[in-house]
């Protein structure tokens, strides 16, 4: 534990607070660090003493000596990460936020598990390390070499995950009353988008596969019809929006779907949440950026190696106005952002920028061992392309979902199982199936257990029976008969009441219900309410879903709008 009076506090009876005109182009500070320049004429020399062992700069008879600003230069390894570890090290009378005070003040139940650390480090807005929102300094240099390495012509650090990043690029594109179109199995960070931008959503329905209860892409003459639907009705997109890879590693066309797109004058946003690992190995699919997209979010905290909630909004080509992107993001955006999230971005970039062709070598080997292992294990599959009757390009070899339906379970059952019985821990649960995501620190050990683990659930539970051919519609069965009542804005804004579930069928929905993971809108505000939307959501509850949005988690009544 750091003793704050022993470590931090000067000897305050040899100094000698200086006269007015003894300050020398001081810096006072204002709500969140936002500097303040205040210059005090002054010639006078500064007389310093020699540091004690405790490191205190101590001045004789003049004023208080600031610290040294860090100076990172264009070629640091890490710029952002550099400055924190500078600003952290220094010895200063802290009377800034955060209020635990660089870790003097720090909650003991949470310092004794983390140690002090984290704690020195969460500094706020000082100059040594940048403005997010006005970057001119290490954060810009962080972002221009994030750039380089991904691809971009633009990168912006976003510390509200890749959910703000959708949010600022639908945002930017689409003006209240335009068209944006999707795929139905966006994010709800899409949904979420259509309320705060007034845009209308003109849904694109992904292809199907119902013994696995999994959607697959969307392909480029999906949204060449999309395109034209709008056209006949004397209407044009103001955008594009493709999940591409999905949760589950499925990629679409993009580069064909980007030329679309382009031919139309339209602009082309991917979630690539799941994808920012594609452009550090040869045998990954390409990236957004590299089939054409105009702006691509990713979450670098998934198969890379930030911290959570840490995300990266990469830009290329002209068709987006910049300033307007990061416009959004300042409004989206915390005013006092995180630097420990910004700088694991920035380490994350450095990891990978050591080398970029190998550093997923091990993983990718660990990911064929996987499939093989799991391949030779009675009563389970294995998801791949031929699942789907649609042409899509590639699958995230580093994404293994294993279907368990010949097991007579449901993924819920084996997730449980796994989890308590083995500490075998999944990325997703799906009705059929478990999703598992290699990643950089995975090791053969896990592999290996993995495999131990769904033999032990093979000799179990091998019962020879298709689970889908018992079990009711799943989660896309519905989407074709979608119909809006109202545009997700109006009815987020709209009087509201609250009704049986049972009388809810044809009413318009007023709240935004999935099933989570993966956080895929089952229900949208303003969608009508149907049968078989009703059906899928009791029936996953059933099973063992989390139903989030929902103001009755139990799902017995729903709120609908008053129209």
């Amino acid at each position: 534990m750091i003793s704050a009076t022993s470590h931090f506090l000067p000897d305050v009876s040899q100094l000698k607070i200086a006269e007015s005109d003894d300050f020398v182009n001081k810096r006072y500070w204002g709500r969140h660090g936002r500097r303040l320049a205040v210059s005090m004429n002054s010639t006078k020399p500064v007389e310093k003493q020699k540091s004690t062992s405790s490191g205190i700069r101590k001045i004789l008879n003049t004023n208080l000596v600031l610290p040294v600003s860090p100076k990172t230069t264009q070629h640091s390894t890490a710029p952002l990460v550099d400055a924190l570890k500078s600003c952290s090290g220094q010895d200063v009378a802290c009377f800034h936020f955060p209020g635990h005070n660089r870790g003097k003040a720090a909650p003991p139940s949470l310092s004794h598990l983390t140690s002090l650390k984290p704690f020195l480090h969460d500094l706020p807005e000082l100059p040594e390390l940048d403005d997010l929102f006005s970057p001119k300094g290490v954060i810009l240099n962080a972002q221009k070499q994030a750039a380089e390495l991904f691809g971009a012509s633009d990168t912006w650090f976003l510390v509200g995950g890749t959910t703000c990043g959708i949010q600022a690029s639908i945002m930017a594109t689409c003006s209240p009353g335009e068209t944006l179109i999707l795929s139905r199995n966006s994010h709800i960070s899409a949904t979420s988008s259509l309320i705060l931008s007034g845009a209308i959503p003109k849904y694109i329905v992904p292809e199907y596969n119902s013994q696995w209860d999994i959607a697959g892409g969307i392909t480029p003459s999906q949204v060449e019809n999309a395109l034209k639907d709008l056209e006949v009705v004397g209407e044009k997109a103001a955008a594009v929006l493709i999940t591409s890879p999905t949760y589950h590693g499925i990629c679409s066309n993009l580069r064909e779907i980007a030329e679309l797109c382009h031919v139309w004058g339209v602009p082309l946003i991917v979630d690539e949440a799941h994808g920012a690992h594609f452009r550090f190995h040869n045998s990954l699919p390409s990236t957004a950026l590299e089939q054409g997209a105009d702006l691509a979010v990713q979450s670098t905290h998934k198969v890379l190696s930030s911290l959570t909630q840490s995300s990266m909004l990469h830009s290329s080509g002209s068709l987006v106005d910049k300033e307007r992107v990061s416009k959004c993001l300042q409004m989206l955006q915390s005013s006092s952002p995180s630097y420990l999230l910004l700088a694991s971005l920035d380490a994350a970039r450095a990891q990978l920028s050591e080398n970029p062709d190998t550093i997923f070598d091990k993983a990718m080997d660990l990911a064929v061992e996987a499939r093989h292992k799991l391949s030779m294990i009675q009563g389970v599959s294995l998801l791949d392309l031929s699942s789907f009757v649609s042409d899509f390009p590639s699958i995230d070899p580093l994404r293994i979902t294993l279907g368990v339906s010949q097991l007579g379970i449901s993924g819920y059952t084996a997730d449980e199982i796994l989890s308590q019985e083995a500490q075998v821990i999944c990325e997703l649960v799906g009705s059929r199936s478990l999703t598992f995501a290699i990643n950089l620190g995975t090791c053969r050990k896990d592999i290996q257990r993995l495999a131990l683990a769904t033999e032990h659930l093979s000799t179990a539970y091998c019962q020879k029976i298709e689970l889908g051919n018992n079990s009711k519609g799943g989660l896309y069965e519905h989407f074709n008969e979608i119909t809006f009542g109202l545009s997700p804005r109006e009815a987020f804004f709209a009087k509201k009441r609250k009704v049986a579930i049972s009388e809810s069928t044809g009413q318009v929905c007023g709240e935004l219900i999935s099933s989570y993971p993966p956080g895929i809108p089952v229900l949208i505000p303003g969608e009508i309410i149907t049968e078989k939307t009703l059906s899928y959501l009791l029936n996953v509850k059933r099973m063992g879903a989390a139903i989030s949005g929902a103001a009755d988690h139990q799902l017995s009544s729903l709120l609908v709008c008053n129209t």
